[in-house]
């Protein structure tokens, strides 16, 4: 597993325990969805995988590197897109890459280019004049053209409108490479739907769920139904009937995940007796 979080212990000062014996691994690879509730700690969690914050105990790894000690040859394979980033606002696009692109052996000024130009942004442009959602596309652009192997994006689509969040999904997909590992924190479960091959959803200090979305398809059928289904997993009220999940039969073909309704069930914890949450690399619901 490339990234490791072994028994950790985490508080701010003076508060109750964020996390205790927190428990997760991520495979190399990876596109993860973190969910979790606002307050969850799904922030706070990418922080300690930076290596911005601390753990009061417990291990953390990223590949062969331990966050908390910052070392330069960490901070070069590592980005971390907060949700609140701050940005020196007198500097042009153009003047911000010359300056933090130096910081990455592997950044790609024509891939930075190009992704700006996706976004429809010119790099004479200076960051003050941007809107927060202006902005949140430079960060993003510049963050996948560093082309790190660590790729932590906190909240990344809070202030895009709905076309520039179609056109997120698009340039992650296109842009990432088969040994990078991009770990999405989101409350918006509809803007990664798409875009996340594996989810992980983080509640109570715990991670209650952690599987690889194909795996889920191949056990949990989703659907829609006029009335309660006798053998349904977990459902709700939806329009003049019901959503649903159940147990999916052999020969049955697979259904889209939808992620919204897989979080509401994994926080009621109406999926705890099905085999399938009993051998995931997870915490038990």
């Amino acid at each position: 597993m490339i990234v490791s979080v072994k028994d950790l212990n985490f508080s701010y000062r003076k508060r109750p325990m964020l996390f205790e014996g927190l428990q997760w691994s991520v495979p190399e690879g990876s596109v993860v969805g973190l969910l979790g509730k606002n307050g969850a700690g799904k922030s706070t969690l990418l922080h300690l995988l930076s290596g911005l914050l601390f753990p009061k105990s417990g291990t953390i790894n990223l590949g062969q590197h331990i966050p908390k000690d910052r070392r330069p040859a960490f901070l070069e394979e590592i980005f971390f897109l907060a949700d609140d980033a701050a940005y020196p606002g007198n500097m042009s696009i153009g003047e911000y890459q010359k300056l933090m692109g130096a910081f990455y052996p592997a950044f790609d000024s024509s891939q930075f280019d190009q992704i700006l130009s996706d976004f429809g942004l010119e790099k004479k442009v200076k960051l003050n004049e941007l809107s927060l959602g202006e902005r949140k596309k430079v960060f993003l652009s510049f963050g996948l053209s560093t082309n790190c192997r660590f790729l932590l994006f906190d909240e990344p689509t809070n202030g895009l409108d709905i076309p520039s969040k179609s056109v997120f999904r698009k340039v992650v997909a296109g842009n990432l490479k088969d040994e990078q590992t991009l770990i999405i924190s989101t409350h918006l479960v509809a803007d990664v739907e798409k875009l996340i091959d594996r989810v992980a959803i983080l509640n109570a200090g715990k991670i209650q769920l952690d599987a690889d979305l194909l795996e889920l398809s191949d056990h949990l059928l989703f659907g829609n139904s006029s009335s309660l289904p006798d053998d349904g997993l977990y459902a709700e009220k939806f329009g003049t009937g019901y959503q649903f999940i159940r147990s999916r039969k052999e020969q049955e073909a697979q259904t889209p995940i939808s992620l919204e309704l897989l979080f509401n069930a994994v926080l009621n914890k109406s999926l705890s007796s099905n085999s399938i949450f009993q051998t995931q690399n997870a915490e038990v619901l």
